[in-house]
């Protein structure tokens, strides 16, 4: 039995949530967001809150249940308040700058690195050296910030990168001079 798929999920106000056959649409004031569910799983809709439930007992399905559960919630969470990833740029001369959709990375390579936002992202700077993104699809901002931070990977002996806010980066002790 699935911990997390037999967890009702509560509906908030000002989001609409519809269920077509094995598609659900999910509606909110950031916007609107849709998914086709797998057959071995069935959507219900009761009073404030949806229910995720399986068709058979197989050990396969179960796991589909919680799974699904995970992206619906995330779908309403999504078109009510939104998700949001930071990005830190850390070296020396390192920068960035966004202009419309184009995220320009001037990250140690001689040539800047020309990055296009997908439509649904919305990229800000905070400084030189931030990057915020921010979208109602948790998937597809997790997938950009990840896209991104693999332009420059932050190094293990000064850090220098592009990591997360709050990611650690292990450091390495470099080598020593010997006398």
């Amino acid at each position: 039995m699935s911990r997390i798929g037999k967890e009702p999920i509560p509906i908030p106000k000002g989001v609409n949530v519809t269920i077509t056959g094995q598609k659900v649409v999910v509606k909110g004031g950031k916007g609107s967001l849709d998914r086709v569910v797998r057959d071995e799983i069935e959507i219900l809709l009761q009073d404030d809150v949806v229910l995720v439930n399986t068709r058979d007992d197989s050990q396969k399905t179960n796991a589909f249940r919680g799974l699904f559960r995970s992206l619906i919630n995330n779908m309403i969470i999504g078109v009510d308040q939104g998700f949001q990833k930071k990005l830190i740029i850390e070296g020396v001369g390192y920068k960035a700058n966004v202009s419309g959709s184009t995220l320009t990375l001037n990250v140690g390579y001689s040539n800047p690195v020309e990055f296009a936002v997908p439509d649904g992202i919305n990229a800000t700077m905070t400084g030189n050296t931030g990057i915020t993104l921010e979208s109602i699809d948790k998937e597809l901002l997790g997938l950009t910030a990840a896209k991104i931070r693999s332009v420059r990977k932050p190094e293990p002996y000064k850090g220098k990168g592009i990591r997360y806010e709050n990611e650690y980066v292990a450091r390495k002790v470099g080598k020593s001079g010997a006398k």
